[in-house]
């Protein structure tokens, strides 16, 4: 690490320094994403409880919906790194920011639309690519209530990269705290017919994920609009007016996030449908281990965002060691979470298996087997998507995301998952195999990305310019 600077190297009094304030933005940022993956962790709770085949069928619809608003989420991130590297500025204002969360949350609604057309043909997709046709129009059917909270998410996304560029990420975290308990109550009503309230099954469960939604957007919303932290920047004053030269710019920095985004969920949708191919149960425990994996993934993935933020600022100030300084304390700090989170799926695979599924029914059997096997798979391959995550992050400081999203691409679908297909299929590993090509292209994006970062610091710093 010592040759990448251009500069001397800084104290470890720099380094304490920045291990502080990377840890005091991250946390409140993790614990944020764990409360937003809690949303669909209970919804798969109970939808486990209405059986595994209404699971399986819930597990389509939630990777489909999701392959499509990872892309949008990805899109209205650019704002994050844009924010952070207006702030690392001198010369930055009021203005810049208000008009760069006015345009994110335009590109909001904008994206939403082309997303709903292609969801709205949700059975037509699964039935295409091979899907049980039951499970196909139960899973299109949940599908056409999840499908209406995507603008309010994305646009409570937006106002998230917002709280967490200002280094204040806390006023997210409560509210996304409430929404989680606003989800868990209205989804169990619907689902089950409390309260006077029709039992709706998965069709519930989509319209109380799109209440809770709502709550998150109008919430948050409120808070920076009264808070004093917040409310000076006035985000919704003239929302009308449009700025769009800003516009492109979310767009051009986002879009190639988008994609990254996409190539990485993606492969492992793919992977939730060729599980599918080969059997309801495999499907099931897949959707089980997948949701452990997801809680544990909150951990890097605000660590990536920290990243950006304090490697954002930096580029913004043309710091080029500051900016070091803050991607590395990052990437190792989310090496060293790896280890735990690793250790815990590893020994303790079948205690967080039984939080889904009850571990005494016959029924579940077979399932509990599979994700047994699975979940020893997902904790030997943390540190890779650690790596990755926040490489990724500390990338988007720099405002580089076009050749990270053809590593991704050559990584997740070049390599990882034709491997995973060669060895669960005509190599019969099944569902173990898909897993292996899942760990082998995160590590192979993962190594990738760490070697662009080390390249772009020593060869090519651009500071950051006002769009």
């Amino acid at each position: 690490m010592t040759g990448i600077a251009v500069v001397k190297p800084p104290p470890p009094s720099a380094w304490g320094a920045e291990v502080r304030a990377t840890m005091a933005l991250a946390w409140p940022i993790i614990l944020t994403n764990l409360t937003q993956t809690a949303l669909g962790v209970s919804d798969v709770i109970m939808m486990g409880w209405l059986g595994p085949h209404t699971l399986a069928a819930g597990a389509l619809a939630t990777n489909l919906n999701f392959a499509f608003v990872i892309f949008a989420i990805g899109l209205v991130t650019a704002t994050a790194p844009l924010i952070s590297s207006e702030l690392g500025r001198k010369l930055h204002s009021v203005r810049d920011v208000r008009r760069t969360v006015r345009q994110g949350l335009w590109s909001a609604v904008a994206i939403s639309i082309p997303v709903w057309a292609v969801l709205w043909h949700a059975q037509a997709i699964l039935t295409a690519i091979g899907e049980d046709p039951g499970l196909a129009a139960q899973a299109a059917s949940y599908n056409r209530t999840l499908m209406w909270s995507i603008p309010p998410f994305l646009a409570y996304a937006v106002l998230r990269s917002f709280v967490a560029a200002l280094q204040r990420p806390l006023a997210a975290l409560l509210v996304g705290g409430l929404g989680v308990g606003v989800n868990a109550l209205c989804v169990w009503s619907l689902m089950f017919g409390h309260f006077g309230l029709p039992a709706l099954g998965l069709r519930g469960a989509g319209i109380g994920t799109t209440c809770a939604c709502l709550f998150l957007f109008f919430a948050l919303a409120l808070v920076v609009s009264t808070d004093r932290r917040f409310r000076r920047y006035h985000l919704f004053g003239r929302f009308w007016r449009p700025d769009w030269p800003r516009f492109r710019a979310i767009w051009r920095l986002g879009l190639p996030i988008a994609v990254t985004l996409g190539f990485e969920v993606t492969v492992f949708n793919a992977a939730a449908f060729l599980m599918g191919l080969i059997n309801a149960e495999s499907i099931a425990a897949y959707a089980v281990v997948i949701q452990i994996a997801s809680l544990a993934f909150m951990v890097p993935l605000g660590l990536g965002t920290a990243a950006t933020v304090r490697v954002g600022r930096a580029y913004g100030a043309g710091n080029r060691a500051a900016a070091a300084r803050a991607g590395w304390t990052a990437w190792w700090i989310g090496i060293g979470s790896a280890c735990v989170t690793a250790l815990l799926m590893i020994f303790a695979g079948r205690a967080l298996i039984g939080v889904f599924l009850s571990l005494d029914d016959p029924a579940n059997a077979t399932v509990i087997g599979l994700a047994m096997a699975f979940i020893i798979c997902a904790g030997l391959f943390q540190f890779f998507d650690c790596a990755q995550a926040v490489a990724s992050g500390m990338l988007r400081g720099l405002h580089d995301t076009r050749v990270p999203m053809i590593l991704a691409g050559l990584g997740y679908w070049g390599m990882g998952l034709p491997l995973g297909v060669l060895l669960a299929f005509p190599y019969g590993f099944a569902g173990v195999g898909i897993w292996i090509g899942l760990a082998t292209g995160l590590a192979i994006v993962a190594a990738l990305l760490t070697i662009r970062w080390t390249r772009r610091l020593r060869h090519a710093w651009v500071p950051a310019v006002a769009h």
